[in-house]
């Protein structure tokens, strides 16, 4: 019996000091990389573990995972006596929170296993701080009028937009693009088409909506709006033209005679930069006031106002209309408010372009002396315009045959009040035609005073006189002479004459 209980008291001394041994000899992780927290470059980053003892290092490697936002990262193991290194496949990614875990069945090479399981966290997200929303427009249950309203979600952080597409719904759907501002906080839908109307509309996004670290919102959202039905149908208030001086001129619509003959022209005195301006009762798309608005006769405008829905719209003609042309503008039906109603009058207005500033210069007739050489008013001779052919007399005692005799030719122009003829428009188009080498003649000068003739001709008091001194040569032959002005002559308002402007006399 008392070997039994000394048998007892040798085993309990054994057991601990058996004990004692293995708790001196305990397997654990005594060191790991990367530590704790933030990691900035995760594609730097290698995993390693260091342990108290020789590790099983197929134990280890069994027990050993590394997760990223809970999904396994694959890799490789390389060991360093006590050290185990662990290579990602692929780098680590940015804005993942990682998990390093060895469960505590891995032991050492003595079979001694681990107290309990080793965990490390680190993170390559720089924040943790949610993208919370901190404003909506339209707010919650609010009405809406105007079908083009944009859609305006605030954040706390920025977001990227294909998390906005991604996640951000509309119900009943609606196409659409996004945009942000703001430094990325402000997110704006712009609808690609109006919002229907008298129609309850949805906005959802859940908590999948993430900010530019990869952090999610945290909360669903909801937000409800209605749209306020438009039935207005939208009608032309005034049609007028606007001078250079910013005058503005109701023009008359067509009192509808019916013939041509018994129509007077209402609306006169349009000047060559004259533009249009039309006025609606409400903002109207402006592709449809283009496609509405059309000139007869005349030439085409061009729309100076930005596209978009505004209720004034403001035109110019692509060239200058004709001087003393007619012309007739059409404003059609069909032209569209934002809610899609259509205007359902025609407007027409005719219009003719005689505005006293616009009259190009024209040639109303020419005076020449028979004897230059005194100049008196008795040897001048007068043509106008409708002279077709008249005796020109010019003689041998006048002009003898073959000398360059020095003379003048004045011409006398109707214009645009206030205004004078281009000096250098005029030198570099006047000549003087013949057949049979009449006469020839070479300008020297042109000039608007200092007349050689001290008084003009009777009954061309009114008109714009310019004098051309040169030499004229004449010859013993007969035959038909042409003075003229080429097409383009100018005035100083920079009025042109698009014509030919001849007399044609006969020697």
């Amino acid at each position: 019996m008392k070997n039994k209980f000394f048998m007892l008291f040798l085993f309990s001394i054994f057991s601990f000091i058996s004990c004692d041994i293995l708790r001196n000899s305990l397997f654990e992780v005594v060191s790991c990389t990367p530590e704790s927290g933030y990691q900035s470059e995760p594609e730097k980053i290698n995993i390693s573990l260091d342990f108290s003892n020789d590790p099983d290092r197929a134990s280890v490697e069994k027990n050993f995972s590394l997760t990223g936002d809970g999904n396994h990262v694959k890799g490789n193991f390389s060991w360093n006596d006590k050290k185990m290194i662990f290579f990602p496949l692929a780098p680590l990614e940015t804005n993942t929170d990682y998990m390093i875990t060895l469960l505590a069945e891995a032991h050492d090479i003595k079979g001694l296993s681990m107290d309990e399981p080793f965990n490390r966290y680190f993170s390559t997200r720089p924040d943790d701080t949610r993208p919370v929303l901190l404003s909506s427009y339209p707010e919650m249950y609010s009405e809406i009028t105007d079908v083009r309203t944009e859609i305006k979600l605030e954040f706390l952080l920025p977001v990227p937009l294909k998390t906005l597409y991604d996640n951000v719904s509309l119900s009943p759907s609606m196409s659409g693009i996004w945009r942000l501002e703001n430094d990325g906080k402000l997110a704006i839908f712009t609808p690609s088409e109006p919002w229907t109307q008298k129609t309850r509309y949805e906005i959802r996004f859940s908590t999948s909506l993430t900010d530019n670290n990869g952090m999610n919102i945290g909360n669903d959202f909801l937000c409800v709006f209605t749209t306020k039905i438009d039935l207005e149908i939208p009608y032309l208030v005034d049609a007028m033209r606007i001078t250079n001086k910013n005058e503005l001129i109701t023009l008359l619509t067509d009192r509808g005679y019916s013939s041509a003959a018994e129509s007077p022209v209402e609306n006169q005195d349009w000047e060559k930069d004259d533009k249009l301006i039309l006025v609606f009762s409400k903002p109207v798309d402006s592709i449809s006031v283009k496609n509405n608005t059309s000139v007869e006769n005349g030439s085409n405008l061009i729309m100076e106002t930005p596209a978009g829905y505004e209720t004034k719209y403001t035109f110019k003609f692509e060239s200058i209309p004709v001087y003393e042309s007619r012309f007739t503008l059409r404003v059609k039906p069909g032209i569209k408010d934002a809610a899609g109603n259509e205007s359902k009058e025609e407007y027409i207005y005719k219009i003719l372009a005689n505005g006293k500033h616009s009259k190009p210069p024209t040639l109303a007739g020419i005076r020449i002396p028979m004897s230059p050489t005194n100049g008196t008013d008795k040897e001048l001779i007068f043509y106008e315009m409708d002279s077709l052919f008249k005796d020109f007399p010019i003689t041998g005692e006048n002009y003898p045959s073959g000398e360059n005799v020095k003379t003048w030719i004045e011409l006398y122009f109707l214009t645009a009040e206030d205004v004078s003829i281009d000096l250098f428009s005029l030198m570099e188009l006047f000549r003087i035609d013949t057949s049979n080498n009449v006469i020839s003649f070479s300008p020297r000068q042109v000039k608007d005073t200092d007349f050689s003739a001290a008084e003009p001709h009777i009954g061309m008091e009114k008109y714009k006189r310019v004098e051309i001194i040169g030499y004229l040569t004449n010859s013993t032959n007969f035959g038909v002479v042409n003075i003229q002005i080429a097409a383009g002559l100018k005035d100083s308002l920079g009025n042109r004459n698009d014509k030919l402007q001849k007399i044609s006399l006969l020697k």
